[in-house]
């Protein structure tokens, strides 16, 4: 059965030195190192990026469109293993609004996930190759508003992971919810990640300016 651990890759600027926090969520079979490689790319070197790690590199055993209890409880203690890396960055004097939540395939869902059932302004959030989580129809009670997020969802138009619906339907609720959402639709991009995300990843880091004071 899958569990999950707290561990904690980190890369980029001490967190008490950092003009923001990038929470990082890799995909499923994969690893917090293999995600954190992804930084560089950034060239945002203030930035302290942390990527917390699944035991057995999973968060929950069945689709992200499967019923949601077929995914419990282990959808539960991902979501509140990302809730524990926000609030241990809070602890150290990171506001939500300088913390960007970014994740790629079954990273990028719970990324997304967390960001709609905790709705709150944060720095940004990055969905890549990602969708809310849920069987198709499925009623959403979320609560709270992201003011103003900036919020990224890219994703191929033939992902045979992520249906483009769910994409849309994923930008609906976001919106909805208070973000400043853009979507962008690759056409035969396949699963994967390429520059033009990137740059969209960099321009959400370059809106946020240095605080005044840490």
């Amino acid at each position: 059965m899958t569990t999950l651990t707290t561990d904690l890759i980190r890369a980029g600027a001490p967190i008490g030195a950092a003009r923001a926090a990038m929470i990082m969520v890799h995909g499923r079979g994969a690893s917090a190192e293999g995600i954190l490689g992804l930084a560089d790319a950034f060239d945002a070197r203030d930035v302290a990026y942390v990527a917390p790690q699944a035991d057995g590199g999973s968060w929950y055993p069945y689709s992200f469109m499967s019923p949601i209890s077929q995914n419990e409880p282990y959808l539960s203690r991902a979501l509140e293993t990302l809730g524990g890396v926000v609030e241990d960055l809070h602890r150290q004097s990171m506001p939500s609004e300088r913390i960007v939540l970014l994740g790629f395939s079954q990273g990028a869902c719970l990324a997304v996930e967390f960001a709609a059932r905790n709705a709150r302004r944060f720095g940004g959030v990055v969905a890549l190759s990602g969708g809310l989580i849920g069987p198709e129809g499925m009623k959403r009670n979320d609560a709270g508003t992201l003011a103003g997020t900036p919020v990224f969802l890219g994703c191929s138009d033939v992902d045979s992971h992520i249906p483009l619906a769910r994409v849309h339907e994923s930008t609906a609720v976001l919106t909805k919810l208070g973000g400043d959402v853009t979507e962008k639709i690759y056409r035969g991009m396949g699963h994967t990640i390429i520059q033009d995300e990137v740059d969209h990843v960099k321009k959400i880091l370059a809106g946020i300016g240095s605080p005044e004071s840490r």
